[in-house]
């Protein structure tokens, strides 16, 4: 072994929202961040403890059009969920919109910034 993963980073134009949106989706709290949240906010366990999902701003960030392969997904996160109805209802109200595509155990979705991410159950 190489190294350790130590955070999955995404490019955002809103750290702190798009953090928040996760955090609530998650369940994770906000473990470090710039000094006023704008820049950089990481979300896991404490320092040192991995894995972590970080939120880096980009404010020229061009959103992901999938399934229209014109800006490619690039990366999306498949979440575990138990009840996908109920789950469903709850990142809608967080900000998410469905997107197209779906299987026989997973739905797909965009978080406020864009970024593709599947509900699994």
């Amino acid at each position: 072994m190489i190294g350790q993963l130590r955070s999955v980073v995404v490019d955002c134009p809103d750290p702190r929202a798009l953090a928040a949106f996760y955090a609530e989706l998650l369940g994770l709290s906000v473990a470090e961040e710039d000094s006023d949240g704008d820049d950089w906010v990481v979300l896991g366990g404490p320092r040192g403890r991995h894995p972590r999902i970080a939120f880096q701003l980009a404010p020229e960030l061009r959103p992901p059009t999938w399934p229209d392969p014109a800006v490619p997904q690039q990366f999306h996160l498949d979440v575990s969920v138990d009840d996908v109805d109920a789950a469903e209802q709850r990142v809608l109200a967080l900000g998410a919109r469905r997107l197209p595509g779906e299987g026989d155990d997973f739905r797909v979705y965009a978080d406020p910034a864009g970024h593709p991410f599947c509900l699994v159950f």
